[in-house]
């Protein structure tokens, strides 16, 4: 466990999935942060980058980490630091092959099925794009191995883990993007609305849904619970 007593820094944006995901991690694990909403607005989105993230951040992306003299990008690698940094509560199985699945799970969320979705933000006004609909049946794909994968369990892998948290915000982006689950993963509802429940995963959520408002863009329909009243 580090001893490095530095307050640390967050650099997120609004609509930040991967920046969301770090940023549950450390509330999760009580880590006390100062987070730094990026400047973003849908027609320029981050432009002009940040100029920490950019100083940082090769790929000139949210998130990055300061903890003192330490400065981290990238959601994983982030995660991965506050987990040996704060290790109770856990956020990754403690049964080895359990957490050699929720790993594999946080991948594939990243690198599988956000992909997709990446190119249904280009396509939103043409739903009947042959690259839309490739990109809707990949996901749907995804849902049918994740609603396998949970079966009856509470989890994606054994304990709620990082795999999870990831999971939870990349289907939130597809959902965002028309390419939602549906009633054929009654499971995976059932889990959203488990992990949707959590106070940390509210806390983040929440701010994301009034940006989505404030800015005249609907909400999925599981995310109407995190508007404001």
């Amino acid at each position: 466990m580090s001893k490095n007593p530095a307050r640390f820094r967050l650099y997120s944006g609004p609509l930040s999935m991967f920046g969301a995901k770090a940023q549950i991690a450390a509330i999760e694990k009580g880590v006390d942060f100062d987070l730094v909403m990026v400047p973003f607005d849908m027609a320029r989105l981050y432009e002009p980058k940040h100029p920490e993230v950019a100083r940082i951040n090769p790929k000139r992306q949210v998130p990055v980490l300061v903890h003192g003299d330490l400065e981290l990008f990238d959601s994983t690698q982030i995660f991965e630091y506050l987990e040996d940094f704060r290790p109770e509560p856990a956020l990754w199985p403690d049964d080895i092959e359990n957490r050699a699945r929720a790993r594999q799970i946080e991948h594939l969320s990243d690198e599988v099925y956000f992909p997709p979705i990446i190119r249904l933000m280009g396509l939103q006004d043409s739903p009947g794009d042959p690259a839309a609909v490739a990109s809707r049946e990949a996901s749907a794909r995804f849902y049918d191995e994740m609603e396998t994968r949970l079966g009856k369990a509470d989890y994606l892998a054994g304990s709620y883990s990082f795999a999870d948290i990831a999971f939870y915000m990349a289907q939130l982006f597809g959902a965002r993007m028309g390419a939602g689950m549906t009633d054929a993963t009654p499971n995976l509802l059932l889990w959203r609305d488990r992990i949707g429940a959590r106070p940390a995963v509210r806390q983040v959520v929440a701010p994301m849904a009034a940006f989505l408002l404030s800015v005249g863009r609907p909400l999925p329909d599981f995310m109407k619970r995190f508007a404001p009243n």
